[in-house]
């Protein structure tokens, strides 16, 4: 069909015609699965059972496929065509709408879920089981069980107890601290702190290093002038936002006097 001889080693990954429905088919083994070759195991007559020697030649035949299909250089078409194959066989249920292989994609689906028993129906007995079951079962709650240690989270504390231990709680030193919770009234008026002294942002050496980064001008003199002037407007926007705010203050302080 394509004019040329396969690899007897990549042969055994193509399958020619239509495989007919076997009675007897065997479960997918896990290293098949493993290498995406699982579509064998479904049309497989091989008996079902563990250790037979026929499964461990498939494997390893199966196993020399993948390698040299691996191996082979990515632009060769005919390695190609075998890398699609091998994903459609591997996962059906993606590329079961396949215009040519799509119908043997969904007789695979169809054999593997041939294998496996449905889920049984739920009846009265069950449900009534199942809600028994989540009625008994103990909800971890990490909050509940492991944050909150406290002895009396389950009954509470005796009545004297409780006095006891508030009265042991606010006694200090042997004395009971009367003024314990009571609001600070000042008996002289609190000094105002003066901030001037403490260094903070330099805004006059700030603008002027603002103002020389802005200026590219063809020679020192020119850039200077022009860096003269860049740093007086930005003084003079700061002179102006301070005066703003102190009008703001004044005001806000005039309506706070009543």
């Amino acid at each position: 069909m394509f004019g040329f001889t396969l690899n007897p080693r990549v042969q055994g990954f193509f399958i020619s015609g239509s495989i007919p429905k076997r009675s007897l088919m065997s479960m997918p083994r896990k290293a098949m699965q493993e290498l995406g070759f699982q579509a064998c195991c479904l049309r497989c007559d091989a008996p079902d059972e563990a250790g037979v020697a026929r499964c461990s030649t498939c494997i390893q035949h199966h196993r020399s496929v993948r390698e040299t299909i691996a191996a082979a250089p990515p632009d060769e078409p005919l390695y190609q065509l075998a890398r699609e194959l091998m994903a459609m066989a591997s996962e059906p249920h993606r590329y079961d709408h396949d215009e040519v292989h799509g119908s043997s994609l969904m007789e695979q689906q169809r054999l593997a879920a041939s294998l496996v028993d449905g889920p049984a129906k739920p009846d009265g007995l069950s449900v009534a089981q199942l809600f028994e079951q989540q009625r008994s079962t103990a909800k971890a709650n990490a909050l509940r069980d492991v944050g909150n240690q406290n002895p009396w989270k389950d009954a509470p504390l005796e009545a004297h107890r409780a006095q006891a231990m508030g009265e042991e709680t606010w006694t200090l030193d042997g004395q009971e601290d009367a003024h314990y919770g009571a609001r600070t009234v000042p008996s002289r008026p609190i000094q105002k702190v003066d901030r001037s002294e403490r260094v903070g942002e330099d805004t006059t050496l700030t603008d002027r290093v603002h103002a020389a980064a802005s200026q590219d001008g063809p020679d020192e003199e020119t850039s200077k002038i022009f860096e003269d002037i860049e740093f007086n407007r930005r003084q003079s926007e700061r002179q102006a936002l301070k005066s703003a705010m102190d009008d703001v203050k004044e005001l806000v302080d005039d309506d706070l006097e009543f």
